[in-house]
């Protein structure tokens, strides 16, 4: 919902560059190696820049990964990302609000959302869940990576810092509670398998349906 937040323009063509996605990308593909299957498509939520995919999808090959996002910015960076790296594992991008409609795919193995739900209201988490629920088969994977309090407590000052920030600037966003989120992921069927602890006081959490 809110995936262009922290995007940096210029450049003479569509490209937008996230600075969080350049420092992000490899631990999040070394969690990515360890759990995907070889085949299927890989849905990304809220694709932002399109940098994440391109890179993933260099790296998961013969995987699909099939980027979304509900802006029209990000879908022509995603697309003019795409025109550059010309992989041919790497999907058109799909607009996409988490709240809203989401498209029937074929062959879904995962489902994949970066800082997304921090950054949008706790709906868009509800939705993300349920929706993962319905659209995943048995065995399929949701993997969100973010920030996230746990027992109630912020991991670190700056996230504490971050989540006041986020709260001035719209009331309905803030990090979330990690357990509040894991008894989501339960109620719509979901077990979670993994809790990978990132670079940046990032968590990484792995559910299979």
């Amino acid at each position: 919902m809110n995936s262009m937040d922290n995007l940096e323009g210029g450049r003479s063509d569509r490209r937008l560059s996230s600075p969080a996605a350049q420092r992000n990308r490899r631990p999040i593909l070394e969690v990515l190696q360890s759990v995907l299957p070889q085949t299927g498509r890989v849905l990304e939520i809220a694709s932002g820049s399109g940098e994440h995919a391109v890179y993933f999808a260099r790296h998961l090959a013969p995987l699909c990964w099939q980027p979304t996002d509900p802006s029209e910015r990000a879908l022509a960076s995603i697309d003019a990302w795409r025109d550059t790296e010309m992989l041919e594992n790497l999907a058109a991008p799909v607009r996409l609000d988490v709240t809203g409609q989401w498209p029937s795919l074929p062959d879904l193995a995962a489902i994949v959302c970066i800082n997304l739900l921090h950054i949008s209201p706790w709906g868009a988490s509800e939705a993300l869940l349920a929706e993962a629920g319905r659209q995943l088969p048995a065995g399929g994977l949701l993997i969100v990576y973010g920030p996230f309090r746990r027992h109630g407590e912020h991991t670190a000052p700056s996230n504490e810092a971050f989540d006041a920030d986020l709260r001035s600037r719209d009331a309905r966003w803030g990090i979330r509670d990690l357990e509040a989120v894991l008894a989501l992921a339960n109620d719509n069927g979901f077990a979670c398998e993994a809790i990978h602890e990132l670079p940046a006081n990032n968590l990484c959490v792995v559910w299979r349906r």
